[in-house]
């Protein structure tokens, strides 16, 4: 894959790796992650698709926001990657804190995005769950950050979900403590700014999940994919939050589902036509 930049708009640099050749296809990981975070969907989609991972602001070699930056400076920053990629509308894939972000431009940018995939996305948490993420957003703005306790509700015993949780303790101790802390704060309380623009959104919306995931809940996935006008909930059994780590075989075939959607719909009616 190579390694790449942008400068944008606000000339704040942009780093992403690209791999393949294709429709585009921009992924966008959570927070404490960075683009590597998709390995494996980037070496299993770079086959047929353009594949662009980017770096969040302040995570991996992209330049951070202000602090204090909320969830809607970071959708602007991905609406700014985008324009800047100049490559017409994508398909755009965001994870856990990228999720979040994907919905933002789906909803309020549709112009800019072909499809939209929700990976453990959270939506409308529970007044327990919010006070929790806050808490956690205080403590990494006070110098704190503790990798244990995520890695032990992400991952289990399993030896291939070590393998992944290995690469994750990395990019977790590597992280910028300061972009790492805006990134979760706006995280933490970005969960309702776009809830409502989900009816907004036409496109076709995976939305997908593991049933084991106590954050990203199968019901959240359920309720956004039912809220979108073109909506799909995947739902995959004993998985958690990485699950595009931990299961990237049922990922990439439900992303390449997705991928697919308008491309067997446009056939269908091709054949129609020519049965007419």
């Amino acid at each position: 894959m190579t390694s790449k930049t942008l400068q944008l708009s606000d000339k704040r640099v942009a780093h992403y790796l690209e791999q393949g050749s294709g429709e585009p296809l921009v992924l966008i990981h959570g927070v404490g992650m960075q683009a590597h975070a998709w390995y494996p969907q980037i070496d299993d989609l770079s086959r047929d698709f353009r594949v662009i991972a980017v770096d969040m602001p302040g995570h991996g070699q992209s330049d951070a926001l202000d602090t204090g930056a909320g969830l809607q400076q970071f959708v602007a920053w991905a609406i700014a990657f985008i324009e800047a990629l100049d490559a017409g509308p994508v398909n755009l894939a965001g994870h856990s804190m990228g999720s979040l972000i994907s919905a933002g431009v789906a909803a309020t940018r549709p112009d800019l995005v072909k499809r939209v995939a929700v990976l453990n996305g959270v939506y409308r948490r529970t007044p327990e769950a919010r006070e929790a993420v806050l808490q956690r957003a205080a403590e990494l703005r006070s110098g704190t950050i503790d990798v244990e306790t995520p890695l032990k509700r992400w991952f289990n015993a399993e030896e291939a979900q070590q393998v992944a949780a290995h690469k994750v303790e990395s990019w977790l101790k590597s992280v910028d403590l300061a972009g790492y802390a805006t990134a979760y704060t706006a995280f933490a309380k970005g969960d309702e700014v776009y809830a409502d623009g989900w009816h907004s959104i036409a496109c076709p919306a995976l939305v997908l999940t593991g049933s084991d995931d106590p954050n990203s809940t199968p019901e959240m996935a359920r309720q956004m994919a039912g809220a979108a006008r073109n909506g799909r909930a995947v739902v995959l059994e004993n998985e958690r939050h990485m699950a595009n780590l931990t299961a990237p075989e049922a990922v990439n075939r439900a992303l390449r589902d997705w991928l697919q959607v308008e491309a067997q719909r446009a056939a269908q009616t091709e054949s129609l036509k020519s049965e007419v």
